[in-house]
């Protein structure tokens, strides 16, 4: 991890394997979950980088952290706890706040840009 604040490469060449899904939430055999943090600050409360990951499918009741989001690639649908859903494609941005409730499922492998606060 570099602490650059001001460039994020969307298609950084040196991810890692990351396992924040559990293996059960992956829909197809493909488990690819990767990222790359470019910036954290001093006390591990507010980091940005590039995440990736395959197709899922999690009922999350309660969302951890504060999350700004920008999809690079890949499809998501983000469905509220009143039933709506919304479907996000490369190039849209939008922002979880935490504890919020949803179902998150990924139908298209996604790559992100994030910014998370905790």
């Amino acid at each position: 991890m570099t602490n650059i604040p001001f460039r994020i490469d969307p298609n950084p060449s040196d991810m890692k394997p990351a396992s924040m899904v559990e293996v059960e939430a992956f829909t197809t055999d493909d488990h690819t979950e990767l990222n790359r943090t470019h910036y954290i600050n001093e006390a591990e409360t507010t980091y940005s980088g590039v995440w990736e990951c395959a197709p899922t499918h999690e009922v999350i009741d309660a969302y951890p952290v504060h999350e700004l989001m920008t999809i690079v690639s890949g499809k998501i649908t983000v469905t509220h706890a009143d039933g709506t859903a919304e479907h996000l494609v490369a190039g849209d941005s939008f922002f979880i706040p935490k504890g919020k409730k949803m179902v998150w499922e990924i139908t298209e492998t996604l790559r992100k840009i994030y910014m998370i606060t905790e």
